[in-house]
């Protein structure tokens, strides 16, 4: 497994966010993780790439113990991540948007970017290249040179995707990425994620658009008041009792 969640906790104050969830994350499936608002779906997200650390419980990615690392060293060791809301830098490129990701890698320092020093333009030159690549990855190529408050909604997702890619990820973890974007465009970045699993990536993702989690999906996790309540196929959650309860109030048809 490429991710290990064991017993899982977030506490803040007297609320439990994460309660004693234990999951795995398969390498290059996509697994969806579903839930009412105020489930601990993002709060789990945070957890798994650093953001926030847990109460209790253990975090394993590849078998080493990532539970209490810090954000951007989880991110070294292979987690991408983007976020409910798109922020990206307005008044830059795409491109330089993108550009950001892979200075996660580099190692040169002021010194470095002082004096010019071949190590600065080499990993300069590394820096285009996978942001070129990422966006040629996502389908934005043509709109590298664009500032990215010109850009669509949609095409801003793709933008999210890109940097996350240029980061050079084993695990993609991709809060609502479908949020505020039409079907069409849905089914596209649908489509880039099935993309990202073939270029050997593993994606985890938290949506709330039924028929794109239950058509996307190897596996499928369900959280509730932040505990874990079922986890399975996505013919397996369609038609689990307390998924039906707990997440659509009762009604039968979880796939709508």
């Amino acid at each position: 497994m490429l991710l290990t969640i064991n017993q899982l906790t977030k506490q803040f104050g007297g609320l439990s966010a994460v309660n004693d969830v234990s999951a795995v994350i398969e390498e290059s499936k996509i697994t969806a993780i579903i839930g009412p608002n105020g489930a601990g779906k993002s709060t789990f997200f945070n957890l798994i790439s650093g953001f926030h650390q847990p109460t209790s419980g253990r975090i394993e990615l590849s078998g080493q113990d990532i539970t209490n690392m810090r954000a951007e060293h989880v991110a070294r060791l292979g987690v991408g991540r983007t976020f409910q809301t798109t922020h990206l830098f307005e008044q830059a490129t795409v491109l330089d948007n993108v550009l950001i990701g892979h200075r996660l890698r580099t190692k040169a320092g002021l010194f470095d970017a002082i004096f010019r020093t071949k190590r600065e333009r080499d990993e300069k030159k590394k820096c285009l290249d996978k942001a070129l690549e990422a966006l040629e990855f996502v389908g934005l190529t043509s709109l590298a040179y664009e500032q990215a408050h010109s850009i669509t909604q949609e095409q801003q997702k793709r933008v999210a995707f890109a940097l996350a890619l240029a980061t050079d990820p084993k695990l993609v973890l991709l809060d609502e990425p479908a949020a505020g974007v039409n079907p069409d465009e849905t089914e596209g970045l649908s489509e880039v994620m099935k993309k990202m699993v073939k270029r050997g990536k593993t994606v985890c993702l938290i949506e709330h658009k039924m028929p794109m989690v239950m058509s996307l999906a190897d596996h499928i996790l369900v959280l509730n008041h932040g505990e874990l309540i079922a986890n399975g196929t996505p013919k397996d959650i369609q038609k689990n009792e307390r998924v039906i309860e707990a997440y659509l109030g009762g009604n039968s048809n979880v796939s709508a």
